[in-house]
């Protein structure tokens, strides 16, 4: 017997990525569609708590308005038609933000719970949870972020320490090479005096390069030449002094490939990360992915925090220089499909592979 029409539909919705989303509950789908039901006249927000309808008797709309035009009211526990819990709690933390960045100094924890109606505890439990930073690590990663570019264009160091935010050339010394990877001479004359190890090797995926500052892996490349992979890194630190050293780098170099074998395994190794606020905390996002899980760029926006922040997040991910370490490959589409990969969708497909059978 051919299908009805009630299992056609059924069949239908079942299909739509939206209904993956509502089965979800994904908090990070509010706002981008609403769900209604014909059998109540209702229309909800994606992350609603009430009893799940069945499928067939789900129609989607592009946003409430149109959902009201067809004959549907708003749910009263989902409240759709206003930002959810999640959003305004999202928009509290990037106003936070915001005022964070136009500071020359760190404001108080005191100060930033107040503007936001929160208890200090309760602010700094959300902040971290947001961005996955701490309101004093995000500070001090805009101040950073600002003296990378006043040693630019400074007339000296103490004029690019002052104008970035510090109080005192002290308290800069005290973190400087910690924070810049060097000393703050050598970061102005681009890198040179600083020496940084790698080795390329063949692994799984092709070809693997992987370099170690004094701070930790600074890189990890896959491709398919080992010499592009060289000349990126020379891109990446045009000054610098590299120095291949494939035995004395063997043990990190093993660990490495362990991990491109294996993502669910981790990697033990220090970590040198190198990028703007922004980055660090689409970069901490992606660090607390689960291996075995994805999750779409959309979701990542609204995990930190900015959920139009899209794009941004996108590039944040391209940025990464330290494959599979910071997992990128675990950032798919909305739709379940994949997308973008700097070393290619290829070995992204192999990697997620890799971990749902691991």
């Amino acid at each position: 017997m051919p299908p009805s029409s009630t299992q056609q539909k059924a069949s239908s919705i079942a299909q739509d990525p939206r209904w993956q989303l509502v089965l979800q509950r994904s908090t990070a789908a509010d706002g981008h569609f609403v769900y209604a039901v014909r059998t109540t006249g209702i229309y909800c927000r994606a992350s609603c708590p009430s009893r799940l309808p069945k499928p067939e008797n789900v129609v989607f709309f592009a946003d409430g308005h149109t959902a009201r035009a067809a004959g549907f009211r708003p749910c009263l526990r989902c409240t759709p038609d206003q930002a959810s819990p999640q959003q305004r709690q999202a928009d509290l933390i990037t106003q936070a933000c915001q005022h964070i960045s136009v500071l020359d100094g760190a404001p108080s924890l005191q100060v930033l719970a107040s503007e936001a109606g929160m208890s200090p505890y309760h602010f700094h439990r959300l902040f971290k949870k947001t961005t996955g930073l701490t309101p004093r690590a995000y500070a001090m990663a805009i101040r950073h972020q600002k003296l990378q570019q006043k040693l630019a264009t400074a007339n000296s160091i103490t004029d690019a320490i002052y104008d970035a935010g510090y109080q005192s050339s002290s308290s800069f010394y005290a973190e400087s090479t910690q924070r810049l990877g060097m000393t703050p001479r050598n970061f102005r004359a681009g890198g040179s005096q600083v020496s940084i190890r790698f080795a390329i090797a063949p692994c799984s995926l092709g070809a693997i390069l992987v370099a170690q500052s004094q701070l930790g892996i600074c890189a990890i490349l896959l491709g398919d030449d080992p010499a592009i992979l060289l000349q990126q890194l020379q891109d990446q630190f045009p000054k610098a002094d590299l120095q291949g050293d494939e035995q004395a780098f063997e043990q990190q170099m093993a660990a490495v490939i362990a991990l491109i074998d294996n993502p669910r395994l981790g990697l033990e190794l220090p970590l040198d990360i190198r990028g703007t606020a922004f980055q660090q905390r689409v970069w901490q996002a992606l660090r607390d992915i689960p291996p075995g899980q994805t999750m779409s760029y959309a979701e990542l926006a609204a995990k930190i925090g900015q959920p139009s922040a899209v794009r941004a997040v996108a590039r944040a991910c391209a940025a990464n220089t330290l494959a599979v370490a910071i997992p990128c490959h675990r950032v798919i589409r909305q739709n379940g499909e994949l997308s973008g990969y700097r070393w290619g969708l290829a070995r992204k497909q192999a990697l997620l592979k890799r971990e749902e059978n691991n």
